[in-house]
Parts: structure tokens; sequence; C-alpha cells
């Protein structure tokens, strides 16, 4: 294996406590880990040196809610929505019928052309899901094309009943034989828990049976008015509720007194027109906060983690130093990835080394210079690919 040492850093955000964040820094590459973080001035030698000259690296985006095995396009939907027309859940089954008739050529292609995308801007860790099948066969086959690019898979059969389907059979059908097919091939499980999808009961029964099969959960909650989203992923433990547009003050305090991260998707919001998440506060109440993309062809077709944090800090009052930790350690522990060997999301020995060089000489300028490209090298698994 070939070490690489990185010198010169300007700053160095960690999101570990102990290392803090580091001025004039370095830090070792040795394989797919960290080896060693610590001043310029200390650094060890190693095969390779890299001089970032007084710019700022970063963990690598963790993007932990992304939908980007599918076909086809939602423009027209989108443009209607501009000129004044409400964001449906049941614009899902417009990509449900593409994504049916693509071919597994097609759909590989096109996830691996959107990973590939967000990894030039500085993810380097993905989440996504299935959901847009909605029948056997094609739920499977998104999961295993999944498996093959992202490194996480979400079950989410539980997406939308399909049109002419009764609910209670598609429920039947999702608790079933489509967990059943899926389950070897994904790590967790998700349900959209709002009006026009998934009612309270329903949602608990899908997260109730793949949590039976050893699935993690996680809840798409909260995103179109206040409902039972929240309170329900609190009480199974889910790992994640994401949305979280409209919250209640009950829902803030269930979120800080639990282990469920509150991901937020201000791009998402945007785009449907909707109100931003109450960030701060989530933030100001001890919940864990993460920031994603959901990336998707239909309500936030972005893949830019940047832009994300960028909207946190100028219309969420998010600080800098909160929204970067959202977009990154925060997207980890919304995965389960945060902490031991090979974790994400944080710069430490041991940790995976997914890292990101900005062309700026500190992460404040993610926000101070916006819009602006700023992605100036990317390191996943140890491996440079930008």
């Amino acid at each position: 294996m070939t070490a690489t040492v990185i010198t010169g850093i300007g700053e160095l955000t960690t999101n570990d406590d102990a290392l803090g964040t580091l001025a004039d820094a370095a830090l070792v590459i040795d394989g797919d880990r960290i080896a060693w973080v610590g001043h310029t001035g200390s650094a060890p030698e190693a095969d390779e040196h890299v001089d970032v000259e007084g710019r700022a690296v970063l963990p690598g985006w963790v993007d932990s809610h992304t939908h980007l095995v599918f076909a086809g396009d939602r423009t027209a939907e989108f443009a209607a929505r501009m000129s004044g027309l409400p964001y449906q859940a049941g614009g899902i089954a417009v990509t449900v019928n593409a994504t049916r008739q693509a071919a597994d050529a097609e759909l590989a292609a096109n996830l691996r052309r959107h990973v590939d995308e967000a990894a030039a801007q500085g993810t380097t860790c993905l989440e996504t899901k299935t959901g847009y099948g909605l029948t056997v066969e094609d739920e499977l086959r998104a999961a295993k094309i999944a498996a093959t690019v992202a490194d996480e898979v979400t079950f989410l059969g539980a997406h939308l009943v399909p049109p002419g389907t009764d609910a209670a059979d598609y429920v039947d059908l999702v608790c079933g034989d489509m967990l059943d097919a899926v389950a070897d091939h994904v790590r967790w499980c998700d349900v959209f828990c709002e009006e026009g999808a998934f009612d309270a009961d329903q949602s608990r029964r899908v997260l109730a049976a793949a949590q039976k099969r050893g699935l993690g959960l996680r809840v798409h909650g909260n995103q179109l008015g206040p409902g039972p989203g929240v309170g329900l992923a609190v009480d199974m433990g889910a790992a994640s509720v994401d949305h979280c547009t409209y919250l209640e003050p009950s829902d803030v305090d269930a979120l800080a007194a639990s282990d469920t991260v509150a991901t937020l998707l201000p791009a998402c919001d945007l785009s449907t027109r909707q109100p931003l998440p109450d960030a701060r506060a989530l933030l100001d109440a001890g919940a864990t906060v993460a920031l994603a993309s959901n990336c998707n062809p239909g309500s936030s077709y972005t893949s830019s983690m940047a832009f994300c944090v960028t909207t946190a800090v100028l219309q969420m009052r998010m600080s800098v130093a909160e929204a970067v930790r959202a977009a990154t350690w925060g997207g980890a522990r919304a995965l389960r990835r945060e902490s031991g060997d090979g974790a994400v999301g944080v710069l430490r020995p041991g940790a995976r080394a997914d890292l990101q060089v900005l062309d700026a000489p500190s992460t404040t300028w993610l926000a101070y210079r916006p819009g602006v490209p700023l992605t100036h090298a990317v390191w996943r698994e140890g491996d440079r690919v930008r």
C-alpha cells in the first residue's frame, strides 16, 4: 500500500472532539484509512507528498438520503410547480412507470453517473433507496443495482401505493414477499409516512416487519404537514427521520431526547416551495441534525451537498460549523457510521480516508461565496477521485 501525506492544510476540520479544528495541519493516508493527524511540522514521511498550500480540508460529504435508482424525467412537473401548482406525493408514480420500463443497464448507468457527479463535488459516502419499482421484481432489481454502487442501500417499497392497487393489499405485499425478496441486499427500510402515502398504522406495520428481519429503520416524516412521522420514528428507534419540515414543539422535544437523527433536506423544500425546517429549534434543543440532498428526479434534483450547506447557513440560521458537521458527521450518524474502525464523516486515525480539499482557506467560504464551485480535490477510501 502507498502512504500519502497531505501538508499545508490551512484549516483542518476533523469532527473529532479530541482533535478539534487544526491550523497549519497535515494528515497521512495509508491504504483506505487515515493513519495520522497533526501539525504540518510534525508530519511523518510517506511515499507521496501533497501540499495543499493553505487550503481547507474537511471530511467528505456524507449524503444519507438519495433516490438514485430511477429512469425518466420530471421537468414538466417542476415547471408546473414553479408556476404555482403544489407538490403532491403522487408525482412519484411518473418515475415508477419510467423505471419499470428501463433496462437494468440503463438504471445502473444512471446511478453511476449521479454517484460520480456527487463524488466530484466532495460526496464520499452515499445512501440510496429503492422505491421506484413497487413490484417485487422491480424492487429486487433496484436493490441489487444500488448495492453495486452505493455505500448504503435502503428498501423503500412503502414509497407510494401504486395507482389501482388496494392499500391494504399493497402493505401486505411490502411486509411479505417484497421484503423477503430484498432483505439480503439492503441494510435499511424506510417508509413515506405522509398524507397521500402511508398512514401511521400502515407505516408502523412496515417498519415492524423490517425490524423483525434485522433491518435498520428510517422514516420520511413531516414533509407536507404536521403528522405522526417523527413520533413513529422515535418510538420505534429509527436511526433517522427525514424532512422534518413541519414540526410541533413536542416533535422537537422527542427528537432531542432520542437517538433518532433529524435529517433536513433543504434543497427539496426549496424545490417544492415548502418552508425550510427550523434547524435552530432542533439544535438549540439538543437534537442531532444531518443535512442531505434528497437527490431525486421529482422534488430535489441536485447532488450538491455544498448547496445544502450554503442554504442551511444563509436561510436556516445554522452556523457554518453546524452545517458542515451536519453534512458530514451528522449524515454519518444517521447511517450509524460515525464511530469505530472505518468511520466516515470524521478525520482521525482509523477513520476511512474520505476527505475533500476546498479551493478556499476555510469552510466559511462555502457560505461566503455561495454558488461558486470550491471543490479542489477529493479522496475516497484512500484513492484520489478528483
